[in-house]
């Protein structure tokens, strides 16, 4: 729901009669058949279904991370604060992702790097989205961590993923990604 008093000036994000299909040695797998939905800013929307529906593979098509081949996104639109994201190129789409549109994955360890540690995955996104220096990033991770009530962040900021418990690593993964979910998509 979008709060009281909050004007629209339009979806956020705009998705209409989104087609992805899956090239199998059998044939063509649809993956996704003719789903459409708006989200205004302020408000949040449920993508609820059982698993294989194509609820991840929705969320990977917004972001146009859907591995080609074997799949392809066939029909539909996907406009962004009313920019159509399909004509964007991969240099394009890196400015959109991770700094407006994220996903947040609902297994941390499928998203963490079990080779690098959790301050350098944090600090990476500071680096390559806003540009940070490595020290700034260090430090804006950090702050991150302590935002979500991770204790000693400075010691975890060292640590691997395997080192942290999964409610751990959920929290280092919302700050990692922030923003749009294969289970929740939220506008801002």
């Amino acid at each position: 729901m979008k709060p009281a008093g909050q004007e629209s000036k339009g979806p956020l994000l705009q998705v209409e009669d989104l087609k992805v299909d899956f090239l199998t040695p059998r044939g063509t797998a649809p993956a996704v058949e003719g789903v459409s939905f708006h989200l205004d800013e302020g408000e949040s929307l449920g993508i609820v279904g059982e698993s294989g529906c194509g609820k991840s593979v929705t969320a990977l098509a917004i972001l146009k991370l859907i591995p080609t081949p074997p799949g392809k996104i066939t029909a539909g639109k996907i406009w962004w604060e009313g920019r159509d994201l399909f004509p964007l190129t991969e240099n394009q789409m890196t400015e959109v992702r991770g700094r407006q549109i994220a996903m947040i994955f609902q297994e941390p360890m499928t998203s963490l790097n079990p080779v690098f540690t959790i301050g350098f995955q944090i600090a990476e996104m500071f680096r390559l989205q806003m540009g940070l220096g490595k020290r700034a990033a260090w430090e804006k991770s950090m702050e991150m961590l302590s935002l979500v009530h991770i204790p000693s962040s400075a010691k975890r900021m060292q640590a691997y993923p395997h080192e942290l418990s999964g409610g751990m690593r959920q929290r280092v993964n919302d700050r990692h990604g922030a923003g749009l979910s294969s289970a929740a998509v939220a506008g801002r």
